[in-house]
């Protein structure tokens, strides 16, 4: 089939070129004409593990174009996929002022009968407003049908999924239009559930709010772990063992991030508090991961009270390991807040350092790798657990002034740092040396 793709963030460009690889003809769509010039010679505006390949190859087999002509683009499209963003409002919900714009834009240009899907993340009752919008600014007299089809992508492994889904969502009022939306994503070869609207955009949010629940859940299991000295690694493997509630986002650290759980998990408060409804366990979940982001700070306070003048070395800034994304990154809270207190703060991160670079404080210094920050630093705080900080020789800790370091993602086995002299923090496990007093370099 012949789709358009408004939007070429994370969602909007790695659902164009998937669709493209399995067969459709796909043109993507976005308003930033130097993006656009970028992604047609098959440079990718964000970093995600297998996609420039993906573009390349079907960018040359003619199946993959990109443009900033919505008119260029809907010409002859069977279905247009809305795929801009939704950014988060001041009181938490989602703002739909780009999805309304497409929706006007698609009115004025189509001059088919299309069925429109919506990819963004949008509150319950938004695609039923995404038809009303249309069929009002209509300019051609054609039907359209709107299609709930929210997206389950992660990212860092966003290509992966797309082919290897627990389940695509469809949401449609119209049997017809669900039809050619499951035939669009047969050649996935993922199960199709097919719903009602409100239902399918409900599934979303409810989604995401679950796994930040799970994520919540065992940093406060950690959390007391440390205070009963058990080792939450265990207490996670054990747990995870029970079907009923099985082992994935069971990892402790210092909390959730990015582009999904942060903005989603306040929309489903706020679509809950418009219906009068105190969504009281949610609440608690956003409240307990901005306790969890700034966990490492209480750590290293209580072992380095003195931070002003002392070199701290940041290792990771992005918010999860194969992506460049600081959306809600922890490093974005850790590092103001060391900066403020005096500290001089050297970040390494393999992939985000150049979005870091824009919204880190001007006095982060940055090197090309992971000796470099480490090297002569009074502490060392570990926030992404990217292989190329997993895979370190903890001899080299060593280089340290002193070999403190404060592990916000668990990256090393217990096993492995006692056996190097290391001072060494982690979240809800045991700490290691940690019988010598407070720190006073």
């Amino acid at each position: 089939m012949k789709i358009a793709v408004v939007g070429t963030g994370y969602v909007g460009l790695v659902t164009g070129v998937s669709l493209s690889e399995i067969g459709h003809t796909v043109t993507c769509i976005d308003i930033d004409q130097a993006k656009v010039e970028k992604m047609r010679k098959g440079i990718s505006p964000i970093y995600e593990p297998g996609l420039d390949e993906l573009m390349m190859k079907n960018l040359e087999a003619n199946r993959l174009y990109f443009t900033n002509s919505h008119e260029e683009g809907f010409e002859d499209a069977d279905v247009i996929y809305i795929a801009v963003g939704t950014p988060e409002k001041e009181d938490g919900s989602a703002n739909l002022v780009f999805v309304e714009r497409v929706a006007k834009d698609i009115a004025t240009h189509i001059k088919q009968d299309t069925v429109v899907v919506t990819k963004s993340t949008v509150p319950v009752g938004t695609n039923h407003k995404i038809k009303q919008i249309i069929n009002v600014n209509l300019v051609q007299n054609v039907n359209v049908e709107v299609v709930s089809n929210p997206e389950f992508l992660k990212e860092g492994s966003a290509i992966y999924d797309s082919f290897n889904g627990d389940r695509i969502v469809v949401g449609a009022d119209s049997v017809e239009a669900a039809n050619i939306i499951e035939d669009i994503n047969q050649p996935f070869g993922v199960p199709v559930f097919r719903t009602d609207i409100r239902s399918a955009e409900m599934i979303k949010y409810a989604s995401n709010a679950f796994l930040a629940t799970k994520i919540s859940f065992i940093n406060e299991i950690s959390n007391i772990c440390e205070r009963v000295d058990a080792n939450v690694e265990d207490v996670a493997k054990g747990m995870g063992m029970d079907k009923r509630i099985g082992d994935k986002f069971l990892n402790a650290g210092i909390g959730y991030g990015g582009s999904c759980f942060p903005k989603d998990t306040k929309a489903l408060i706020q679509i809950a508090g418009n219906v009068e409804y105190d969504f009281e366990l949610l609440k608690g979940v956003v409240n307990v991961n901005k306790k969890q982001q700034a966990l490492l700070l209480d750590k290293l306070a209580d072992r380095l009270p003195l931070i002003e003048g002392k070199k701290i070395a940041v290792l990771g800034l992005a918010f999860k390991p194969n992506t460049d994304d600081m959306r809600e990154a922890a490093s974005l809270v850790i590092t103001e807040e060391l900066v403020k207190s005096g500290a001089e703060v050297v970040a390494f991160d393999p992939i985000a350092t150049e979005n870091a670079k824009t919204l880190l404080n001007d006095k982060v210094q940055y090197t090309e790798n992971v000796a470099e920050a480490v090297q002569n630093s009074d502490a060392v705080l570990i926030l992404t657990e990217w292989d190329e900080i997993k895979g370190v020789n903890p001899k080299l800790f060593t280089t340290m002034k002193y070999p403190l370091v404060i592990d916000g993602r668990n990256c090393f086995s217990i096993e492995t740092m006692r056996e190097h002299r290391v001072e060494y923090h982690s979240i809800g496990r045991p700490s290691l040396n940690n019988n010598f007093s407070k720190v006073t370099i």
